[in-house]
């Protein structure tokens, strides 16, 4: 009769080992497919086609006072005050104090309360939904990772300093509006400066100097290596609605019961966020863009939701950013709150004299 070969025991360290090794969780695939990029890229493209309008409608405007105001006249659009933050800034606080809103630029105001509103409902989603600049810099980025293959990703010890210069700016814009008083506010938007800062604006990317084009060329050439370069450690405007998004009732929440550590979702944040090792996702970095959702393989594993985890899906997002920007907008047009009041003969003056513009005006009353 065979004798029975008894096994050595396990020797307790191995026992350990075993007990803290990770068990493979089953896969429960998700039932309906992911639209949240495609949405996205549709609300992304949709502001472009928009912002392309504004440029070109206002380019057409300073031209036509630059050829001395002959020919068929062109209205101002007002939302290119959207590129004024600083000024919208001043209005509003300038607002809050005095309970008058601005007749001079009035527009950059409205559209900041618009983006605020924005990112305390949707978190960042102006980042990474919206903002023209965050588009350009995500489609850089994405441009690079196909043609190199990957993107750089900087040490800790370098990348923590970095990102702290895009709230130190804001820090500095925030206090130097602190500063100012309804009165110093009216002052400066009244200056010639602050009357035709948003044509300076367009004059600075017309006549683009060596050094601006040296400067741009190596922000776009970091965004092409490094994921939103820009965005991630030189934008205070990105850096005032992160924080504002901290007061977001919505996060990004990982169910640990149904995600399969699968890491699908951390390789995929743009903002380079652990979102694997995270139940919540609560950080200012967080630009409610959905990729990391979107590359999820299980059923419910990572959603975007509000409280008590009702879920937020993509179209909700779209449709809320959708009615909190042409509801501000439209309810700035229809109280007659949208346009600055700036008389055609000083935009006749001021247009053609713009680089000169921090001179005194000669009276045009």
């Amino acid at each position: 009769m065979a004798t029975m070969q008894t096994l050595p025991p396990v020797p307790d360290s191995v026992l350990v080992e075993m007990a803290k090794a990770p068990t493979r969780k089953k896969l429960v695939r998700r039932l309906v497919s992911d639209h949240s990029q495609r949405i996205r890229r549709t609300v992304q493209f949709a502001f472009i086609l928009l912002n392309t309008v504004i440029g070109i409608q206002f380019y057409r405007f300073v031209r036509f006072y630059e050829n001395g105001g002959v020919g068929q006249p062109v209205s101002r659009p007002a939302g290119v005050e959207g590129y004024l933050p600083i000024a919208g800034l001043m209005n509003l606080k300038a607002t809050l104090l005095t309970g008058t809103i601005p007749k001079l630029h009035p527009a950059g105001m409205f559209l900041v309360v618009a983006f605020l509103a924005i990112s305390f409902l949707f978190r960042k989603t102006f980042c990474s939904w919206l903002c023209p600049v965050g588009t350009l810099s995500e489609y850089l980025w994405k441009l690079g990772r196909k043609l190199l293959k990957r993107n750089l990703r900087l040490p800790s010890w370098l990348d923590i300093p970095l990102r702290a210069l895009k709230y130190m700016l804001l820090a500095f814009f925030l206090y130097a509006v602190h500063n100012m008083s309804p009165r110093d506010v009216q002052e400066f938007l009244q200056s010639p400066y602050g009357l035709v800062a948003d044509v300076k604006m367009l004059n600075f990317f017309r006549y683009l100097g060596e050094t601006g084009l040296v400067v741009i060329g190596i922000l776009m050439l970091l965004s092409v290596l490094i994921q939103n370069f820009w965005c991630r450690y030189l934008c205070p405007y990105g850096a005032l609605m992160g924080l504002t998004s901290l007061l977001s009732p919505l996060r990004i929440n990982r169910n640990t019961e149904t995600c399969i550590d699968c890491a699908k979702c951390a390789k995929a944040c743009p903002s380079q966020l652990p979102v694997d090792q995270l139940i919540t996702i609560k950080s200012a970095e967080c630009t409610g863009c959905l990729e990391c959702v979107a590359v999820c393989p299980a059923e419910k594993a990572l959603v975007f939701a509000a409280p008590k985890r009702k879920i937020v899906p993509a179209w909700t997002v779209a449709a809320g950013i959708a009615v909190i920007f042409f509801g501000t907008v439209g309810y700035a047009k229809l109280t007659g709150r949208w346009n600055s009041e700036i008389p055609s003969q000083v935009y006749q003056y001021l247009i053609p004299h713009a680089d000169e513009a921090s001179h005194p005006m000669p009276d045009q009353q």
